[in-house]
């Protein structure tokens, strides 16, 4: 029989720097799970991890235990190698969108379960969403047909995967413990593990518009994240890439679903191609695909093709004109030369207030609100033409997004090289 124990011997164990032992971490995370554990006796606990951290095991087996809070998916009946890829969260961060039918296309299937956006990072499945027709909510028995059929499915999470995340998910975002480094891991990793899939590829985001704003932190992350993957049988990689500057030319929700069928078309901005098949490169790697050269996908159509079965297969009709602003704003560029700087946060918040994003997690988004940048940084601009152009149904919101980018772009002579992805963190 389980041992019992006690939430706030449990908190005082943590707080004075101790280690919470196997049975205090089962104990805890199943009592909460079940309500047996109150919200404020979990945020103490929150906090006091975030402030004293946790040592590789105990983060291995709080990992572990809420895995075992829900179910865990079985993919054995999917007759191609699964891969899976996770991004924590950027702006402009389109990538799952033109990344999943790329892999797909090229042999592999992605089962992604992904989320919504809070606060300035995006959420995919409100970005998707913005396409008529299209639906999140899958049974497990279409998820795993659509896997089988298409290769690819991009939606939302059952209510039995890992339901000790979500509800301290939740928590933790009111609470101010969204950073513990411990806490990230074991969200992340709990969900992706339970999800089933072989191979995983994470996208550590570093930055202004990220969570981690220092690649120290960063890589701790990734370190973390790729040691509990492989702790549990799943080939898990992580690469660093900068989100100082958001990713591609817009923000938001059908503008960012615009920008990847452009991707998907052979075209889009450089660093979303960039990023995109090098996420792709490392998938088809995970599960023994290395001979395929996703590029070749991207020109020959074989993307496209997996994209419009994908949003075909989940209602959504990939030829409907997506939905559109009432209300734009344009800001011009204050001076001629060289866009050094255009800093991620800034756009991120703009786009939020716009109405693309949500303060709370029931709050509603606009499918049509968001940022369009004209010039990317290294691009010259010309004094007084349009730089950048603020989307929403609701004019005024307009000054407050404005207010957002108050210093977060300027233009110079001469921008610094920038690199997409920083480095890679592999299995040791």
């Amino acid at each position: 029989m389980a041992e019992v124990h006690d939430a706030v011997e449990v908190i005082r164990v943590k707080r004075d720097g101790g280690r919470l032992s196997d049975s205090q971490i089962d104990w805890v995370l199943d009592a909460y799970t079940r309500g047996a554990v109150a919200d404020e006796q979990m945020s103490a606990l929150a906090m006091a991890i975030l402030l004293r951290g946790m040592d590789a095991d105990e983060i291995a087996r709080w990992t572990a235990a809420m895995i075992a809070s829900g179910e865990r998916l079985d993919l054995s009946s999917v007759p191609r190698p699964t891969v899976d890829k996770h991004s924590t969260g950027g702006v402009g961060d389109k990538i799952t969108l033109p990344l999943a039918p790329l892999v797909a296309a090229c042999g592999a299937a992605v089962p992604q379960l992904s989320g919504r956006g809070l606060g300035h990072t995006g959420g995919t499945l409100d970005k998707l969403e913005s396409i008529p027709g299209w639906r999140a909510g899958l049974s497990n028995a279409e998820f795993l047909a659509q896997l089988a059929n298409v290769g690819a499915v991009v939606c939302a999470a059952g209510d039995e995967l890992a339901p000790a995340d979500r509800k301290l998910y939740a928590l933790r975002d009111v609470t101010g413990t969204v950073e513990a480094i411990p806490l990230i891991a074991s969200s992340i990793m709990s969900k992706k593990i339970a999800e089933g899939s072989s191979a995983l590829v994470l996208d550590v985001k570093v930055g202004t518009g990220a969570f981690m704003k220092s690649e120290a932190d960063a890589r701790e992350l990734a370190r973390t994240m790729v040691e509990l993957g492989s702790a549990h049988g799943v080939h898990t990689v992580a690469l660093l890439t900068d989100m100082s500057t958001p990713l591609g030319r817009t923000a938001g929700n059908a503008v960012e679903v615009e920008e990847s069928v452009e991707v998907l078309a052979g075209g889009g901005p450089g660093d979303v191609v960039e990023l995109t098949l090098s996420l792709a490169r490392e998938m088809l790697a995970g599960v023994g695909l290395d001979a395929v050269d996703p590029a070749d996908a991207l020109a020959d159509g074989r993307a496209m093709d997996a994209w419009r079965a994908m949003i075909s297969a989940q209602g959504g009709d990939p030829d409907a004109p997506l939905p559109g602003a009432r209300e734009t704003h344009v800001v011009v560029a204050p001076s001629s030369g060289v866009l050094t700087r255009l800093d991620a946060y800034g756009v991120g918040v703009a786009a939020w207030r716009l109405g693309a994003g949500r303060a709370r997690k029931e709050d509603p988004v606009s499918a049509g609100a968001g940022v369009v940048w004209h010039a990317g940084v290294g691009d010259e601009v010309t004094a007084g033409h349009p730089l950048l152009e603020l989307r929403t149904d609701e004019p005024e919101r307009i000054e407050r997004a404005l207010q957002a980018l108050e210093g977060a772009f300027e233009v110079g002579d001469a921008a610094p090289e920038r690199r997409i992805v920083l480095d890679a963190v592999r299995p040791s």
